[in-house]
């Protein structure tokens, strides 16, 4: 199997990015391939005494910024880190991608480079999120800010796939994001798709409100890309808060240091609980091989757990089940 990445993507790149594929190589037993400027890949690597022998290197001449348009990804940036490692994956030079670049140029570059699963309308960012008892999808989290119902039902039947192959939930709580519990509650976009979400091949709750995720009321939590991504920012926001309260109450004063000697290791699994990089990355779900977008400000153990959620994504057969999901709803709503 071969892990392709992008070695100039995201905030700490390349250093991060090859501290953490050579770790990956060596204990996932997968191949590696680094794709971005070879001579800056092998310098950084020489400076900080890292041993890139059991990695491979696939030259790209450039990077695509952050602040450029997401379509110079197939445009005048083919030639860049992302575009490269994606035409990998499309030819079958890789197995899956990964990269802590833009987010949009990912969207678009998997769009289109990559291809989309037959009947998908668009690819979605799931992003997998702590809570009270066990983890819950969030999609789509910021890939499609503007949605159909028809797109949302299928991020249901995308997330649910995945919770089930990857995380072993079986029959995926699948609730749809919205103001209140009610059938009646919502836009136009939710009151469409709490009808189809009833009629897809999914295990459907109901409406979710946004006080209910960390609860762990649902497997699975869908919303259109504009709402997902306030959702997933405000998560963000509110674990860092928490976690600086918390280091703030347990060194305040010598008691409390004392304290926290006694509860420091329910209080490292606490971080470890918050912490996106245990996660590794979203996956890009819609796309026909597995994409994965890892968090802009990605360390090492981050980019690691994304290459091994990038192997469960590939040894698992999530994207055949989606399809097979996909042909049974074209069809049950074929026969309404």
């Amino acid at each position: 199997m071969n892990i392709v990445i992008d070695a100039f993507g995201g905030d700490n790149a390349p250093l991060e990015v090859i501290k953490g594929s050579i770790d990956a190589q060596k204990d996932f037993g997968v191949d590696v391939t680094l794709v971005g400027d070879e001579e800056k890949i092998k310098k950084c690597a020489q400076e900080n005494g890292l041993d890139i022998t059991a990695l491979h290197i696939k030259h790209a001449d450039t990077i695509i910024e952050i602040c450029e348009e997401p379509t110079e990804v197939i445009k005048s940036k083919k030639d860049c880190s992302m575009a490269v490692g994606m035409k990998m994956l499309a030819d079958g030079e890789g197995d899956a991608f990964v990269s802590a670049g833009s987010t949009g140029a990912l969207v678009v570059g998997a769009t289109f480079i990559v291809k989309r699963i037959k009947g998908i309308k668009r690819p979605a960012l799931a992003t997998i999120l702590p809570t009270a008892t066990t983890p819950t999808m969030l999609l789509d989290s910021g890939a499609n800010a503007d949605c159909r119902p028809e797109m949302l039902t299928q991020f249901g039947i995308m997330g649910s796939a995945y919770m089930n192959k990857i995380l072993g939930v079986e029959s995926p709580r699948v609730g749809l994001a919205n103001i209140g519990a009610e059938e009646s509650k919502g836009r136009e976009l939710e009151l469409e798709t709490y009808k189809q979400l009833k009629n897809a091949p999914v295990n459907f709750v109901g409406n979710i409100e946004a006080r209910q995720l960390p609860m762990g009321d649902c497997d699975v939590c869908v919303a259109d890309g504009f709402c997902g991504n306030l959702m997933l920012k405000l998560y963000e926001g509110m674990a860092k808060f928490f976690s600086g309260e918390l280091k703030t109450l347990l060194t305040k004063d010598t008691k409390s240091k004392i304290a926290a000697l006694m509860v420091m290791k329910n209080v490292k699994e606490f971080k470890k609980k918050v912490d996106y990089s245990e996660y590794g990355g979203a996956p890009l779900l819609g796309t026909a091989k597995p994409v994965i977008k890892a968090h802009g400000s990605s360390n090492a153990r981050a980019f690691y757990n994304a290459i091994r959620q990038a192997k469960q994504f590939t040894e698992t057969n999530v994207i055949d089940e989606i399809t097979t999901a996909i042909e049974q709803l074209k069809s049950k709503q074929e026969m309404l």
